[in-house]
Parts: C-alpha cells; structure tokens; sequence
C-alpha cells in the first residue's frame, strides 16, 4: 500500500474495537433475520429434509450468459451438472428429500441471498428437521470485510483484469480490492454462529459442513491467470486477489474449528486443477477447451464431481 503514507508493503494494523464493532452489528442484523423464523407450535412438526445447501454461486453454479442479465437476478437457478444436483443423483434422494436455496451473489451477511435469508427459506419449507442429515454452508466470497474499505471480492475483478495498474497492495488502499487482513477465522465464525446455532436447534442431527472453495490460483503466489476466449491471460501483480483468497480459504478452516463443524478441504481437492493449467476444473470466459458457456472462475462439471464424490463418500460414512 503506498498512497496515505503507508510503508511499502506494509500495511497498517486495524484497531480490534473498529472489529468488534463490525463483528456486533453483523450479529444484530443476522439476529432480526432470525427473530422471525421461529416456527408456530402445530401439531406436526417438520421432520425434516435429508440434504440442505445453502451457498453461492459456487454451489448453484451458473452460466456466462447469467452475467448478461442486467436485473442481476437469476432466479436463483442450479445448473444440472452444480455439486448439489451431482450429489444428490449419487445419494439416490428424490427431489423433495433435498433443498437446495444456494443462489448467485449469496453471501454470509452483505447482499443477496444471505445465510440468515437461506435458513428462513430452508425452516419454511420444513428442510430443517429431525431428519435433517446433512447441511453444507458455501459462504463468504461475495462477502465483503473490514471497515475501512468494504469491498468484496465479486467487484474487484476489474482490478484483477487491470494489467496497467496491477492488483497488488496498493490496490487495496485505493479502493479497488478487499484488505485479506480482515478476513480472520474469529471474524467468520462470528458472522455465521447466529444461523449454525439456529439449524443446530432445529436440526440436532444434522451434520454442518462448510464447503471451501476451489484453488483458483496457486496458494502462496502472487500472481493470477484466467482464460478468455481460449487464451490465458496472466495478472503478474495480484496479491491482493491472491492473499484474499488464502485468508478466506484459512478463515473457513479455522472457523469449522471454533464453532466444532466438518470442513471440505475443496482447495485440496482441486490441487493442479486451476485456471489455465493443463487440466483445468474450473471454466474460463467463453474457453473452448472447458465449458464454451460456463460461469467463469468457477467449476466445471469435472471440478463440481469432484465435490459431489467427496461430499457422497463423508455422508455415506457417517
């Protein structure tokens, strides 16, 4: 970060109270989400669905040409190859066992389709239950984190394509990318316990998996590739990309851990397989050598079977 007199490469400390002050009111508003969910005493409570999603777009997956869609509302569509559609196949469950409410643009708590929105629509539906075996949460990349500039990732993808100006530290104090410093397991944990609390309630079997997400660049590395019209086009400068998807990535591992959930290593799962490899299992901008119309960035129907297969061998072993 260079401009506002920061060191090269340093960047300065956020104040904790500014961080509990954000992580309060994410409470309070998850909490008037829920405060309405409360079912009435009948006489026949839901039993339950045996699979619940709950997610983004990494989960309903999606199409290039969703992105033409200028309301920006897709109806919360699932493609029919998405890990939930696979998964479900695989496990043999009819359609009305399963509810799926994941949608483009859901978020944890800032747009959309929210975690607290996604549970509501999952109790009124009577998905959350006795029965309720399995719930997986795919959170928290459209999200955006921190204070000082709240930005989430879904709207720093000009800075990732801008070759002139890169996308490194700087970035971040220009407005132009979240700062992964916010990004901590604490912080993540805090803004879903309210909902993992809640299914717990309703759902006391059930068992909450929070899905990472896909490796959609090399851990550790500085720069990024995506492929546009069969070609890969590499940003050498994008750390702040980089280093937010390695801090969400360790948040949601971290927080599975605080909160005592099962977490899907997806990153591990997907290892070698990113954009612009050999064998990539993520879709590029109109690649030929992927899905012509898949969603970009996100998986194929190779990488979503991936997810699917993993997901089917826990829940077959529990």
């Amino acid at each position: 970060m260079f401009p506002g007199g920061s060191i090269r490469g340093v960047r300065p400390v956020k104040s904790s109270t500014r961080m509990r002050v954000l992580a309060a009111s994410v409470a309070c508003g998850t909490a008037a989400v829920l405060a309405t969910l409360s079912p009435q005493a009948t006489a026949e409570e839901p039993t339950g669905k045996t699979l619940v999603v709950i997610g983004d777009s990494f989960s309903a997956n999606g199409q290039i040409l969703d992105l033409l869609n200028s309301s920006g509302d897709t109806g919360c569509k699932h493609v029919s190859t998405s890990w939930p559609t696979q998964l479900t196949q695989r496990l043999a469950l009819p359609p009305d066992d399963v509810e799926d409410t994941s949608c483009q643009g859901g978020s944890i708590d800032t747009s959309g389709w929210t975690l607290a929105h996604q549970v509501k629509r999952a109790m009124s539906d009577g998905a959350l239950g006795p029965r309720t075996h399995t719930v997986t949460i795919q959170l928290g990349m459209n999200d955006a984190w921190g204070l000082d500039t709240p930005i989430p990732l879904s709207r720093a993808f000009p800075c990732l394509t801008d070759l002139l100006n890169g996308c490194g530290p700087e970035a971040i104090d220009q407005g132009r990318a979240p700062d992964p410093e916010t990004i901590t397991a604490q912080t993540y944990a805090t803004r879903i316990r309210q909902a993992v609390d809640y299914i717990r309630y309703y759902a006391p079997n059930a068992h909450i998996t929070l899905i990472g997400y896909p490796e959609l660049h090399t851990p550790g590395q500085t720069t990024a590739c995506a492929t546009i019209l069969g070609l890969n086009i590499t940003q050498p400068r994008a750390s702040a990309i980089t280093e937010y998807l390695d801090h969400l990535d360790t948040a949601q591992r971290q927080a599975a851990t605080l909160l005592n959930l099962d977490f899907l290593d997806t990153r591990a799962l997907t290892t070698g397989h990113g954009p612009c490899t050999p064998t990539p299992w993520l879709d590029g901008a109109l690649d030929p050598h992927t899905e012509l119309l898949g969603f970009p960035w996100h998986p194929s129907a190779q990488g979503d079977s991936v997810v699917a297969t993993a997901m089917q061998q826990r829940i077959t072993q529990r």
